[in-house]
């Protein structure tokens, strides 16, 4: 078990006042300190992720971000994140869909997965079989636990129908979806608490029958044969 130390998100804090290369460099041994910390909660996360899932993501270390930002089309030249960040890939290509984690102080943190930027013959497969039959859907967006986790499903959407479907479609709340992401914030208490891993994953697995769901959808035809 391992647990993410308040000293991480005090030293997350001094980084969000002294964001510059200087500073940086002289505290680089916190720095190597507070990373570790996040690669042993990571090595924590995947091991329980791993128990449900199949997860191709190597180690803890392989599933983290980089704190360096890239300043080159942006505005905010601050050249680091003041947050830390990483994500488990489910593994082979009949499981789509990913796992991500988002620790930031001030009650900033989050647990994530979906479909942030299918490519548009995945987006046209996933409308085109909500479009026959968006019950099984509706069936794991309404369940009890789903809404107790993640509130709804969330993401991008199109402000009218997407082309080549009806405005007037029974789904079309669901045709209009971009992106299809959950996610759940939690507090500063809750992310340095002892069981916060544990939390974590059981975000993961509530978020699994719509991972999984999905997969079956972008693996088979719209008569429901394999797509090799």
């Amino acid at each position: 078990m391992s647990k993410i130390s308040s000293a991480n998100f005090d030293y997350l804090n001094k980084i969000a006042v002294n964001n510059n290369r200087e500073w940086f460099a002289e505290n680089k041994e916190e720095y190597l300190k507070q990373h570790q910390n996040m690669i042993d909660f990571a090595d924590d996360l995947l091991l329980r992720v791993n128990k449900h899932d199949n997860i191709e993501t190597l180690n803890g270390k392989k599933s983290l971000y980089r704190i360096y930002r890239d300043v080159r089309f942006s505005k905010n030249k601050d050249p680091y994140k003041t947050h830390w960040a990483g994500g488990f890939k489910r593994a082979t290509k009949q499981l789509r869909g990913g796992y991500y984690f988002h620790i930031a102080p001030g009650n900033n943190s989050m647990i994530a997965g979906g479909f942030w930027n299918p490519n548009k013959e995945d987006l046209l497969r996933i409308r085109e079989d909500i479009a026959i039959d968006n019950s099984e859907l509706r069936s794991i967006i309404s369940n009890k636990n789903f809404v107790a986790t993640f509130d709804e499903l969330k993401g991008e959407q199109l402000k009218t129908a997407p082309k080549g479907f009806p405005k007037d479609h029974e789904a079309i709340d669901l045709l209009r979806f971009k992106q299809f992401i959950v996610w759940r914030n939690f507090t500063d208490k809750e992310v340095l608490s002892k069981n916060f891993a544990q939390l974590a994953d059981n975000t993961f697995k509530t978020m699994r029958p719509f991972l999984d769901y999905m997969s079956e959808v972008l693996t088979t035809d719209l008569n429901g044969s394999p797509i090799t």
